[in-house]
């Protein structure tokens, strides 16, 4: 059996032997032949060379060729942010300041739509036989998020009906770019909408719940699979994601895997994840990326599991700890009796925190997985630095992002269980929901 087999088949919800290793390579692919993420995301024959490379040095079950969220934001007019080890970030927000409804649809041939389509036939070609290809569109949420930036969390409050225009706007542009990358040859249409994480379920079912469903119908009639992708604590919303039809959810380190897999299993939807992005596979040892694999098969155990990192992987983290866990995903077995004693590392570094009681002025502390490449962490981040524009010199604003060793020392001394998180003054104001900028505004000023 191919790895594109177990892929497929597994998503069609078969019970097979093991289950299938999809590693998400997007910038880090670009590490493996010395390419930085603007040249990896941005010259189609580096992609290409560096997605190869993925496979073989990776082994994977399936992967995914293009990991940006921002490719269809692009293509649409939001300006972009490059760093020289994550993948791009909106800038700019052409809806900021306007409650416009576009309707141009990108066409194959815009901007990174293009490359995108290019590198899929090429890696079609290529491994397409043994290897499932992922083809990954910006969720409609996230999409909207990049064209209008944080008002939009007031206007689903405020003007509902304008959001349902934009959500239906942002379907159809994904409709259209799933389209083309289907007939690239892509098995796999995986929508990445993380900004579900920023809803509740109530929100989830009011402007989302309908049109997934329907997008999900049709990728089933165009003859492709699909997945939905979030990240941050979504737990509450796993039912209703269930729901709308997807073949698979993929979650990251915020959700208890086996937990969410009691759901996922009740509607016969095959769950993906979640290995820890920083703590084990930047941080960790191969001994800690195997353990996590292991300990993931054994308590969703039982069929509808695809084995990944919890999201696209840090651009550094080392080569090693990706083939440990494929090597856990392929041979679990005999994994599981080498580590039989093996109880896994744990980082220990001192940090002090501030003196909280202290402070002379009021002190903005945004704990994320790094605004530069998590998407919800980016918009909690822009929420947290409009108060700058509003109160100035008078607060001071800090990020410790956890793809840093110290950072998650202090996430655990301060408690911090899920990112993004705003503490004001050394307590927790905000958890993975983005204020509005009239609470984070309120919260504020009351400590002035």
């Amino acid at each position: 059996m191919t790895g594109r087999d177990l892929v497929i088949r597994t998503l069609k919800h078969e019970k097979l032997e093991r289950a299938p290793w999809v590693p998400f390579a997007g910038i880090h692919a670009g590490k493996l032949k010395g390419y930085g993420p603007r040249e990896t995301l941005t010259d189609v024959d580096k992609l290409v060379e560096s997605l190869l490379e993925v496979n073989r040095v990776y082994r994977p079950d399936g992967q995914p060729v293009m990991f940006d969220l921002q490719i269809e934001a692009e293509a649409l007019g939001c300006t972009l942010l490059w760093a020289d080890k994550a993948p791009p970030s909106v800038s700019g927000h052409p809806l900021a300041t306007t409650r416009d409804i576009p309707t141009r649809i990108p066409g194959p041939g815009e901007a990174r739509i293009a490359l995108s389509i290019e590198a899929m036939k090429r890696m079609k070609k290529a491994v397409g036989k043994e290897t499932a290809l992922y083809g990954l569109v910006a969720g409609p949420f996230t999409l909207a998020s990049h064209l209008r930036g944080t008002e939009l969390f007031m206007d689903m409050i405020l003007d509902p009906a304008y959001v349902h225009a934009l959500f239906k706007y942002s379907f159809e542009v994904e409709k259209a770019v799933a389209g083309y990358y289907i007939d690239a040859g892509m098995d796999i249409i995986a929508a990445v909408d993380p900004m579900v994480s920023q809803i509740s379920p109530a929100h989830f079912n009011e402007f989302l719940a309908k049109p997934y469903k329907e997008f999900f119908d049709h990728l089933r009639s165009r003859g492709a699979l699909s997945s939905l992708f979030v990240c941050g604590n979504a737990f509450n919303n796993i039912e209703p994601m269930c729901k709308t039809g997807p073949d698979c959810i993929s979650v990251d380190e915020n959700i208890h895997l086996s937990e969410a897999k009691k759901i996922t299993d009740r509607y016969n939807i095959c769950l993906g994840g979640n290995i820890q992005l920083t703590v084990v596979m930047l941080f960790g040892s191969q001994m800690d990326n195997m353990k996590a694999v292991v300990d993931i098969v054994d308590s969703c155990g039982g069929g509808n599991l695809v084995v990944s990192p919890g999201c696209d992987m840090p651009y550094d983290v080392p080569i090693e700890n990706v083939i440990a866990a494929g090597q856990a995903a392929r041979e679990t077995s005999q994994v599981r009796h080498v580590l039989e004693h093996y109880h896994g590392a744990e980082i220990k570094l001192d940090v002090v925190l501030p003196d909280y009681s202290s402070l002379k002025k009021p002190l903005v502390e945004v704990f994320t997985l790094d605004s530069a490449t998590c998407a919800a962490c980016g918009y909690m981040m822009e929420a947290a630095k409009d108060m700058k524009g509003v109160f100035g010199d008078s607060i001071d604003l800090v990020e410790y992002k956890f793809t840093v060793k110290e950072n998650i020392a202090r996430c655990m001394k301060m408690g911090v269980t899920n990112l993004p998180a705003i503490y004001l003054d050394g307590k927790l104001a905000f958890s993975s929901i983005i204020p509005s900028r009239k609470e984070l505004e309120d919260r504020i000023r009351v400590l002035l």
